[in-house]
């Protein structure tokens, strides 16, 4: 038998002859393209040592294939204005995943869910206008967020960071932020930097359960609080957050007692009674003037 025909049952048959030379550039097909899907670096981007580097390039979309082992991918300075479900589902290694200054406006729901060891996540400058309950679900690795500069964020979920006790570094500032949730922030257990500056916060009643958790954690956690400013009501507008003190939020305590509610009541008795001894007077005030001017009209005839 010639070499590199295989031989079925000990005799050689032409139709069962399978050439060596036939096989081996399929063989070889198969190794080029797993070592691409491992190796292979998206046009125009740089790829070295597990970053890629996309950044700068004007793209409109991500690139749709990127090397298995990424650990470093930045898509930063682009004009990226949406991302795929599950796009980062085979990238099981990332720690870094940088997306600032593009036009992004909402993150597809489940988008971590393979990202257990994402460590920095950088999505400021975008058009993002909220942040869902568990965006960040099972990348509970997480040590830095930035949403900063993003104009249009104005509502961060309750259970926006849930689960990530990991997190130190917070910047949700230069939003559109007017009123932040409590508990969107006090399962944070890790958190050493929050920023909230530059939003246009509303100073009411529902403002004082955060800073009073915020002037607790001062001492462990940093926080621009000179940037941080009340925009509304107009008696507190420019005022500096944490100027603000129990007893500015005294009104928001307001509590009537059983001779409030006896005074206010017989307040509500007393102009009752005013209102119809009003009313009797202007009656008769009225009756009197019509006859007056009857009799008067008499007179003359």
């Amino acid at each position: 038998m010639s070499a590199g025909c295989i031989q079925l049952g000990g005799e050689q048959f032409a139709p069962h002859c399978y050439p060596a030379m036939i096989l081996s550039p399929f063989l070889v097909a198969a190794v080029v393209v797993f070592a691409s899907a491992v190796t292979g670096c998206p046009v125009l981007c740089t790829c070295r040592s597990q970053v890629v580097d996309c950044s700068g390039l004007r793209l409109f979309s991500v690139p749709p294939d990127l090397p298995l082992d990424t650990q470093n991918l930045s898509l930063a300075h682009n004009r990226i204005t949406t991302i795929p479900p599950g796009y980062l589902t085979c990238y099981t290694e990332l720690r870094v995943l940088d997306l600032r200054n593009n036009s992004l406006v909402e993150l597809p729901v489940g988008l971590f869910l393979t990202s257990k060891r994402l460590s920095h996540l950088d999505l400021s400058y975008n058009n993002l206008t909220h942040v869902v309950a568990d965006m960040f679900q099972e990348a509970y690795n997480l040590v830095h967020i930035d949403l900063s500069h993003n104009p249009w964020l104005r509502k961060v979920h309750p259970q926006a960071f849930r689960g990530l006790v990991q997190l130190r570094d917070l910047d949700l500032s230069y939003g559109g932020l007017s009123f932040l949730s409590l508990e969107a922030l006090e399962g944070l257990t890790g958190l050493v930097t929050l920023q909230i500056g530059g939003n246009p916060w509303v100073c009411g009643c529902t403002m004082e359960p955060l800073l009073r958790w915020l002037r607790n954690r001062i001492q462990r956690c940093m926080s621009d609080t000179q940037l941080a400013e009340c925009r509304e009501p107009p008696e507190v507008e420019g005022a500096p957050l944490f100027s603000l003190t129990e007893e500015s939020f005294k009104a928001c305590h307001l509590t009537l007692t059983l001779d409030d509610y006896l005074f206010i009541a017989f307040v509500g008795f007393v102009v009752s009674i005013a209102s119809v001894a009003t009313n009797f007077l202007l009656g008769i005030t009225a009756n009197c003037c019509h006859r007056w001017s009857k009799a008067n009209e008499d007179e003359e005839i």
